[in-house]
């Protein structure tokens, strides 16, 4: 019960942060068009930070904030079987997301500690701080998918019920 608690916390400060870049993405857009356009003074380090945050806030999204269902994906086939196949597809699928990501994991950290040569235009931030969040993304997705494929070694993944997805229109 403790445990969950402690999880519904990070959760919710993960979301915090999340939001957090949000903001500051969303003014310095605001600062980029006020610049430019009010004042006749563009300025580039606006620009370079939205990129910034969009790159941090989604993958720090993907990794923290979406849940399992809330993630986009084919699943015509795998609601049609039955539980035993469903089992068997999610186990076999998470096994594969598990292997890509954890045999692509030491070259990517070799390529984010290379990437230390070199900074960005305007805000001088090191490629390496920058490209870190793929990192931790990375970790975050081999520990979710580890997860994911216990849970589906001992029962079988939810049918979802077609009525109740929904666009979000």
């Amino acid at each position: 019960m403790r445990l969950t608690g402690i999880a519904r916390w990070l959760y919710a400060r993960a979301e915090n942060i999340l939001a957090l870049m949000l903001a500051v993405m969303f003014f310095g857009f605001v600062a980029q068009i006020v610049f430019r356009y009010f004042l006749n003074f563009p300025i580039g380090w606006t620009s370079e930070l939205t990129v910034i945050m969009w790159l941090w806030l989604v993958l720090w999204g993907a990794a923290f904030v979406a849940r399992e269902d809330e993630e986009i994906r084919f699943d015509l086939l795998f609601d049609s079987v039955g539980p035993a196949l469903r089992r068997l597809m999610a186990v076999v699928g998470g096994l594969a997301v598990v292997g890509l990501y954890t045999f692509s994991l030491p070259a990517t950290v070799d390529y984010v500690t290379f990437m230390k040569v070199q900074e960005t235009a305007y805000l001088d931030i090191r490629y390496d701080y920058l490209f870190s969040i793929y990192v931790v993304f990375a970790v975050a997705v081999i520990c979710r998918y580890a997860w994911l494929v216990w849970r589906a070694m001992r029962r079988a993944p939810k049918q979802i019920d077609p009525t109740h997805k929904s666009s979000g229109l």
